[in-house]
């Protein structure tokens, strides 16, 4: 697969994760084509050079980048994008404001809880996940990487996969992950959590990986960064962030996502002896002793008498 191109359906998802790394001829194309998705639709290559002030050598340069043989290609997907989008709440009225009610609130954090992880389904290179489930199986042990907020995520594949018995570790310390880093070998594999791709904590971890020849997956966002340079295998996310200063609150909820793809996967894969792992570390949550003995079945069966905690 291809850095840019795949499986991906959304032409203006795309386009909006590669503006920030866009030079200035195409930064204006990128933006005339998502201020006028219907218009661009319907215009020749000639038509859209002129109206967004870009060479059409520019524009067809930048549609390869983006995993479009020829311009055609990216006017077809587009009309097919746009006869598909329904607008339900426009961006304006979706921000947060001092003055909402907590049911706006609610609706607003669901809304962009939601946008989050349908543009991240999207970018989801199917080639790509199966790899790198692949990758996971394979390995003798896997190492999570994250700081800040990308921490909690790597925290929650490092619990769900310790259920499965896969050999794997996690740290709260950055100098503990340096040193776990340095520790890897061909052999294991490292799974670095960082949407920006630019977190230096990361990608000197990276780094030191790499020169061990460690297999690297990335889960972060839509554009070329150091991270997904240096990675094996990009597992892009989409955040549909807020204005208002919330903190990451789509990043997480993608990045969360993604973890559960890879790991509903690789149990999946392996499904008997992942069951079996399941069952034996399935921890009762009732205080009944009893139950707490046949805490094994209470995990996988429902039964009438079970009591709520």
């Amino acid at each position: 697969c291809t850095k840019w191109g795949g499986t991906m359906q959304s032409v203006i998802l795309k386009f909006r994760e590669y503006l920030p790394q866009s030079s200035s001829t195409e930064r204006g194309a990128i933006e005339y084509l998502m201020q006028r998705p219907e218009e661009v639709a319907t215009m020749s290559i000639r038509e859209f050079s002129q109206n967004a002030f870009a060479s059409p050598s520019t524009i067809t340069r930048l549609c390869r980048k983006l995993g479009y043989a020829k311009y055609r290609d990216f006017q077809q997907a587009l009309m097919y994008e746009n006869a598909l989008k329904k607008e339900t709440i426009s961006e304006q009225n979706c921000e947060i404001h001092r003055s909402d009610t907590m049911e706006q609130l609610v609706d607003k954090l669901i809304f962009k809880s939601i946008m989050s992880l349908e543009d991240t389904k999207r970018l989801i290179e199917l080639e790509v996940l199966d790899k790198s489930v692949e990758l996971l199986m394979s390995s003798k042990r896997i190492a999570f990487f994250g700081v800040g907020a990308s921490q909690l995520v790597a925290k929650d594949a490092y619990l769900k996969f310790l259920r499965v018995n896969k050999p794997c570790m996690v740290s709260e310390d950055f100098h503990v992950q340096l040193v776990q880093a340095r520790n890897m070998t061909s052999e294991d594999v490292g799974v670095i959590i960082s949407y920006s791709g630019l977190t230096s904590e990361m990608v000197e971890c990276a780094e030191i990986m790499k020169d061990a020849n460690v297999p690297l997956i990335a889960i972060t966002c839509f554009h070329e960064s150091p991270l997904s340079r240096l990675a094996d295998y990009n597992l892009y996310v989409s955040a549909t962030e807020f204005e208002f200063r919330t903190g990451k609150l789509g990043s997480r909820i993608s990045q969360l996502a993604v973890v559960d793809m890879l790991y509903v996967a690789y149990v999946q894969k392996n499904y008997d002896t992942c069951m079996n792992s399941l069952k034996k570390t399935f921890i009762a949550k009732t205080k009944n002793i009893k139950d707490k003995e046949r805490g094994n079945d209470a995990g996988f069966k429902e039964t009438d008498n079970r009591k709520a905690e």
